[in-house]
């Protein structure tokens, strides 16, 4: 992604929102991911926000690099003994030949010039080494809060989904990956949210974010008001089932 394009900024704003309020991702994941690397001597997390994948990868890897273009997001992330950050694009990481046996990009990959980034992985990647892209769409509701939500936050903001969100709503099926598919098992994210929590998620959005630079108010107050009885005082269970590709290259890497 070329750093003065306006979708590498989109997380600059509310970088500690987006470390706060962001859900974690299944250790059970990282775990599998792990045992399909070569080795495990060096990950590499791209487009790494706060740092979250990076980190959990920390716990299976001798040493991970986080690359990501905004210098916010870097600033929110977690330290890690193991865990070096990088400011630059994805496109145009530098590693040694073919030195990283697990490349992940966790709810990133859709922002990037995919021709270039998987040039540049192909150039990372050791022999067989893996390559997974993941994310999560909307959380799972009750029959009484889906409807609410949908008609208070998620149906005026619509409009405001870039194409690239999209790709991921549709669970990355039609993501061009040309790399040796492997079959994974499938992966969820279960959070226990306040109103509040979910509330600060949404705030995250890229699409609430062009909603009110287009001149809209905040959708969130009128939720709340809707939502407030269905949701209650305490924390409620959410789940996001993940999109996952994974993939290896060949013994022949470029």
């Amino acid at each position: 992604m070329d750093p003065t394009a306006p979708n590498a900024r989109t997380f600059d704003v509310g970088s500690q929102d987006y470390a706060r309020y962001r859900p974690r991702y299944p250790s059970a994941l990282f775990a599998h991911l792990a045992s399909l690397a070569p080795s495990r001597a060096l990950a590499w997390d791209c487009g790494t926000g706060n740092g979250q994948a990076a980190v959990a990868l920390a716990a299976h890897f001798d040493a991970v690099v986080a690359t990501d273009v905004s210098a916010e997001q870097l600033q929110a992330a977690e330290s890690h003994p193991r865990v070096r950050y990088q400011q630059v694009p994805a496109e145009q990481a530098q590693f040694t030949r073919h030195s990283v046996d697990l490349l992940t990009v966790a709810q990133a990959v859709h922002w990037f010039d995919l021709p270039r980034f998987y040039a540049a992985a192909r150039q990372a990647l050791a022999p067989r080494g893996v390559i997974a892209v993941f994310g999560y769409g909307f959380f799972e509701g009750d029959a009484a809060i889906a409807p609410v939500l949908r008609a208070t936050l998620l149906d005026p903001i619509a409009p405001y989904w870039s194409a690239g969100n999209l790709v991921l709503q549709r669970g990355y099926r039609d993501l061009p990956f040309p790399f040796e598919p492997l079959v994974s098992p499938s992966f969820e994210i279960v959070a226990h949210w306040t109103l509040d929590d979910m509330l600060g998620y949404v705030g995250t959005w890229s699409a609430l974010k062009r909603h009110h630079e287009a001149g809209h108010p905040d959708p969130r107050e009128a939720a709340r008001a809707r939502l407030a009885p269905l949701w209650g005082e305490g924390a409620r269970e959410v789940r996001m089932p993940l999109a996952l590709r994974v993939g290896r290259v060949g013994p022949d890497a470029g």
